[in-house]
C-alpha cells in the first residue's frame, strides 16, 4: 500500500520524513568514499527533498563536517543542519566530554567546519557520566542565547536524563538507535519525548544494514577492515546465524508490500509514531532512493504485527554493543 509522503516535526522544525545520516560517508564502516561519491549522494538527497541532514564533530573526527559544508552551504534556508558536540577525536582516539567548556569548543570548530553562522539541531553526542547534564545542557542553552544554534537535542539518553535536561531547557529531539532489531527506546524514553514535546529521531534504522538483507551467510566476514559491525554481537559467529533466519517474514512481507526489505523496515519504523524521523545513512545514490521512497510504503496492521512478533528484544540474538561501548551510553537496556 502507499499513501502521501507528509512532513514530520521535530521541535521547531518541519522536515521530510526520512531524513540522511551522514556518519558513514567518513566513519565507521571502513574507508571513506571519495570527494565524488560523498557529493553524488549528498546532492541525489536534496533532489529527492531530503530536508534533515545529521552529521557530528566524531564523524572522521571533522572530516565528515568539512565535506558537508561546502555541498549544503547554498542550500541552508531549505534544510535542517544537524551536529552533535561532546564526543570527538583527540590524536585518534574518541573522546567523551561534556563539560560546558568543552562543548563551546566543539560549536564553535564545528560552524567553522560546516561554514554556517548556526547549526539547527546541535546535541549533546553522549552524557558525560562526570558532568551533570544540568551543566552540559545549561552550556546548551547559552549557545542558544548567543544565536550559534536553534535548538537542543541529545543522543543516546534514558528517559530520566532526558526530563532532567528538558528541566533545564527544552529538548527537541532525541536521538538513538530503533529499528525492529532495536527496540531500546519501547521503554521509556519514546514514551518521555511524546510527554515533553521531543521529536524522536532513528539512527541505524535499517540495523546497519541487517534489515537491507544484503549481508549473506558470510555475516563479518564480509565486511571491510575498520567496519565497526566487526565488533558488534550481533553480527558475530555466535549470533548471525540465528538473526540472519529472523529475516524471512520480513522478506514475505516485503513481497506481498511491493517494496524492498529495507523499506517495509522504514515503514515499520515511521508507523510507530508520527514523530519519528528515521536517519538511514548510505554510501550508496541507488539505496539513498530506495530509503527516501519508504516513506511511501504503509504496511496494513497485520503485516505490522507479523514483523513485531518476527523480529524483537526476545527473538533477536545478542547485545547491540560490545561492553565498552555499551558502558558509554545512557540508553535503558532490556
Amino acid at each position: 500500500m502507499t499513501a502521501p509522503v507528509r512532513t514530520r516535526r521535530i521541535g521547531p522544525f518541519e522536515v521530510a520524513p526520512v531524513g540522511l545520516g551522514c556518519m558513514s560517508l567518513d566513519h565507521a564502516y571502513g574507508t571513506p568514499v571519495d570527494a565524488a561519491a560523498g557529493r553524488a549522494v549528498v546532492e541525489a538527497a536534496l533532489d529527492l527533498g531530503v530536508t534533515l541532514f545529521d552529521t557530528a564533530a566524531l564523524y572522521g573526527f571533522g572530516a565528515n563536517e568539512t565535506r558537508l559544508g561546502p555541498l549544503l552551504r547554498r542550500h541552508r534556508d531549505r534544510i535542517v543542519l544537524a551536529s552533535k558536540g561532546g564526543m570527538f577525536g583527540v590524536d585518534g582516539r574518541r573522546v567523551i566530554d561534556g563539560r560546558p567548556e568543552t562543548l563551546f569548543r566543539n560549536c564553535e570548530d564545528s560552524l567553522a567546519r560546516l561554514g554556517t553562522d548556526v547549526i539547527d539541531l546541535y546535541y549533546l553526542h553522549r552524557r558525560d557520566p562526570q558532568v551533570p547534564v544540568e551543566d552540559s545542557v545549561g552550556a546548551l542553552s547559552r549557545l542558544v542565547e548567543q544565536g550559534k544554534i536553534r535548538a537542543i537535542g541529545l543522543s543516546e539518553v534514558s528517559a530520566a536524563t532526558l526530563r532532567r535536561a528538558h528541566a533545564v531547557h527544552p529538548v527537541a529531539a532525541v536521538q538513538t538507535e530503533y529499528s525492529l532489531w532495536s527496540r531500546n527506546p519501547e521503554i521509556g524514553v519514546l514514551a518521555a519525548c511524546r510527554e515533553l514535546g521531543a521529536g524522536f529521531v532513528a539512527f541505524s534504522p535499517i540495523a546497519r544494514g541487517y534489515l537491507g538483507d544484503r549481508l549473506g551467510q558470510a555475516g563479518i566476514d564480509a565486511l571491510p577492515d575498520g567496519d565497526i559491525r566487526r565488533g558488534m554481537p550481533r553480527f558475530q559467529a555466535a549470533h548471525w546465524p540465528a538473526n540472519r533466519a529472523l529475516l524471512a517474514p520480513l522478506r514475505a512481507v516485503a513481497a506481498e508490500a511491493g517494496c524492498t526489505p529495507a523499506q517495509a523496515a522504514l515503514a515499520w519504523l515511521l508507523a510507530q509514531d508520527g514523530d519519528i524521523v528515521p536517519i538511514p545513512g548510505t554510501t550508496s545514490v541507488a539505496h539513498l532512493r530506495e530509503n527516501v521512497a519508504a516513506a511511501a510504503v504503509v504496511l496494513t496492521p497485520a503485516q505490522l504485527g507479523r514483523l513485531d512478533a518476527a523480529i524483537n528484544p526476545r527473538t533477536v540474538s545478542g547485545p547491540r554493543y560490545p561492553a565498552g561501548t555499551q558502558a558509554e551510553i545512557d540508553t535503558e537496556e532490556y
